[in-house]
């Protein structure tokens, strides 16, 4: 049987991974999570007027299979929607606005880029097609080695190659147009990722699958789920930072040595098993890998910075062309690749816990905004956006890969049983990413813990499971 465990991080990947652990290993399994920061990783909330509000990966899209088990599971609620529009801004004026009539909104699309809006449709529908495979090849138990068999599981080469061709070349050649391209691509893009039409075709899948399905959020802040899966497997959470590991081996077996830093001092501990949900690229932390044979080599790849300012304050709508705050229609904004627009996207966000009683601010009241930019605003960018403003928030991340096409997919196995999850951001970053890519890393586990080979990196999926169901 296995014994103690280690994961590293207590974001959604670390939650997700020993809730995963513990449903294949059984009850019985001892799992530290080791977390410096808080329980939630990105998934934080700020605090404006003691409301709290998601300063991050605020949606989820409506497929998300894994998390919408884990809400059913801990008995979460999602959020009431509250309806609002949006736009897409090009530092003039704005080239698409959303209507409250869906059919006039598909007629304006159609009215300015003919048939790229559908044949951009039909090109996420068939990616995540394939992808939703992957949730009838965990429930049979199969894994995956790497990064690129499981590509290539659900979709062959093509989807192996969507990491390392940019989304821009995959769309043009199924006829979606230039314009199109740099029209609304681009803001979606910028909106996510902070990045441009130069992110790989699979990231660029994911997040343009999530821009036009209906998405949802968990009442009282997306960040519950990580701590009640926690709670769910009593995991034994510490409150330190890991600064590395080093291997012993005993009786023929891989013993980990887990080395953190905590308030009281530096400490050690020793596991059979451990998975690394924290970036190990070093511009990320400094994570030092001891007695390993061959060597585990560096991560290669840099992260975005990202800046999510939530400020509290009245929007400067003349600044969107709309003298008239009161006639301002959009509750978000998203913007195109122009050099001199120095904002990714704004919206006005409704706090965690909405009440039934709860109604949007109305333009020309204050309102709780967040803007996403690359750079922190300054105060002349802030006057830009808003007439005036009672508080500013300002949250700075290193939170996507920055995704410089051709980069090689960064390794699962690390060691016999030492293994990564991050890695799957490279191939897009979504919360439902992370949460498939933790259930793979504990069926691989589990599959060569128990030497069920024939469980990992199988050929021909499809076929197997429709003949064993």
């Amino acid at each position: 049987p296995l014994s103690p465990a280690a994961v590293v991080g207590a974001g959604l990947g670390g939650s997700a991974a020993a809730y995963f652990l513990q449903q294949h290993f059984g009850p019985q399994v001892q799992l530290d999570v080791y977390e410096a920061a808080g329980v939630g990783g990105r998934l934080a909330t700020v605090t404006v007027n003691k409301q709290q509000y998601e300063s991050r990966g605020a949606s989820i899209h409506a497929l998300s299979l894994h998390m919408q088990d884990f809400v059913k599971i801990l008995g979460l609620k999602h959020r009431r929607e509250v309806a609002g529009k949006s736009a897409i801004f090009s530092g003039e004026h704005f080239v698409l606005e959303e209507t409250d009539w869906y059919l006039l909104n598909l007629f304006r699309l159609w009215w300015h880029y003919g048939i790229s809006f559908l044949r951009l449709q039909m090109w996420v529908e068939e990616v995540m097609e394939k992808f939703m495979r992957i949730y009838k090849y965990q429930a049979h138990g199969y894994a995956f080695s790497s990064l690129e068999e499981l590509l290539r599981s659900l979709g062959g080469e093509a989807f192996v190659n969507m990491t390392q061709r940019s989304v821009a070349e995959s769309l043009l050649e199924v006829g979606v147009t230039q314009r199109f391209v740099d029209d609304v691509i681009a803001a979606v893009l910028r909106s996510s990722y902070g990045q441009s039409v130069l992110v790989p075709a699979f990231a660029g899948a994911m997040s343009l699958a999530g821009a036009q399905g209906s998405t949802w959020a968990v009442e009282g802040g997306n960040k519950l789920v990580c701590s009640g899966l926690l709670k769910l497997t009593k995991a034994n959470v510490i409150s330190a930072r890991v600064t590395g590991v080093s291997l012993h081996s005993s009786e023929g077996r891989a013993l980990y040595q887990v080395h953190y830093e905590s308030a009281e001092g530096q400490g050690s501990a020793f596991y059979d098993m451990v998975v690394v949900t924290t970036p190990l690229h070093p511009s990320r932390s400094n994570f030092t890998f001891e007695n390993f044979d061959p060597p585990i080599a560096d991560f290669p790849g840099a992260f975005q910075p990202s800046v999510t300012s939530v400020v509290h304050g009245y929007l400067n709508s003349s600044y969107f062309g709309f003298p008239d705050p009161k006639l301002f229609p959009f509750t978000s904004v998203l913007t195109t690749d122009t050099p001199d627009l120095f904002f990714h996207a704004m919206d006005n966000i409704c706090p965690v816990n909405i009440s039934a009683a709860f109604r949007r601010k109305q333009p020309q009241e204050a309102a709780v905004w967040r803007v996403l930019s690359q750079q922190p605003l300054d105060k002349h960018q802030l006057k830009t956006l808003f007439r005036s403003y009672y508080s500013v928030q300002v949250t700075e991340w290193q939170t996507y890969p920055r995704y410089d096409a051709a980069k090689a997919l960064p390794p699962i196995v690390l060691h016999e049983n030492l293994f990564y999850l991050s890695g799957v951001e490279w191939v897009a970053s979504s919360m439902e990413m992370i949460a498939v890519a933790a259930k793979n890393v504990a069926l691989l586990a589990y599959n060569r813990w128990h030497q069920e080979l024939e469980k990992i990196d199988q050929k021909d999926l499809m076929h197997k499971v429709k003949t064993e169901l």
